[in-house]
């Protein structure tokens, strides 16, 4: 795994081990006691505060670790509620597969809020999704090439975003959708910019440096982990 020491702070993941979930959204945190999810994992516990706080992170960690909730459940605590038309979060997973997931968590864990929530994928139909999302959107969910062919044909507005999200950021990376990825974050004035990726490798060290400023970069490893069987997973 490379390490890119000016790209942010390395938390080694120790350093936290007794932190909890602090000044969780009321609503967010009734659903998931409602799944009974009360415990969680070391990932959730080290990175919430900061990104929370807004900052860019880079996050390297195994699948198995509960990365796709944590990404829900941030998403939920930091937008809250539905607000005006345009998205104010853009999640780019690797498939349809991806997408459907987490839309399923985003019902589970957001069922006390009304955010609005829909997914895009290549087999889709581009313009009923232009025309649902026109209705108003909070999140949107999709591939790097139907978001990237939405965004080129004014299928969805960037003013609004607050969170621009690319879940494994080494596989889509590996299949050469660096220029999409840019593109889009390009065009956002201002947003905060979370990468959450299985292996740190080269290009997600280099996209994130050309697009991040100044990230927290976590990482975990399965082993410990394990110790807990109740933590909050994927």
């Amino acid at each position: 795994m490379q390490k890119n020491i000016n790209a942010g702070n390395w938390y080694n993941r120790q350093q936290t081990k007794d932190m909890r979930l602090k000044k969780i959204n009321e609503n967010l945190s009734l659903a998931l006691q409602e799944a009974e999810l009360t415990e969680p994992t070391e990932l959730q516990k080290e990175t919430f505060g900061t990104i929370k706080s807004g900052a860019d992170c880079v996050i390297i960690a195994p699948s198995e670790l509960g990365k796709t909730t944590t990404i829900v459940i941030n998403v939920i605590q930091r937008l809250d509620k539905a607000f005006m038309e345009s998205p104010r979060a853009l999640i780019i997973v690797q498939d349809k597969a991806k997408v459907m997931e987490m839309q399923e968590l985003f019902k589970k864990y957001g069922n006390y809020t009304d955010l609005r929530v829909y997914g895009v994928y290549d087999q889709g139909d581009i313009d009923w999704d232009k025309n649902q999302i026109s209705l108003g959107i909070d999140v949107i969910i999709g591939t790097p090439t139907r978001i990237s062919e939405m965004f080129a044909t004014a299928g969805f507005d960037v003013n609004q975003l607050k969170m621009f999200i690319l879940d494994d950021a080494d596989i889509i990376l590996r299949l050469r959708h660096e220029t999409r990825i840019a593109h889009i974050s390009d065009s956002i004035a201002k947003t905060q910019r979370l990468f959450f990726t299985e292996e740190f490798t080269e290009r997600v060290d280099v996209l994130s440096e050309r697009l991040m400023i100044e990230p927290f970069i976590f990482a975990f490893d399965e082993e410990e982990d394990d110790e807990d069987e109740d933590e909050i997973n994927d």
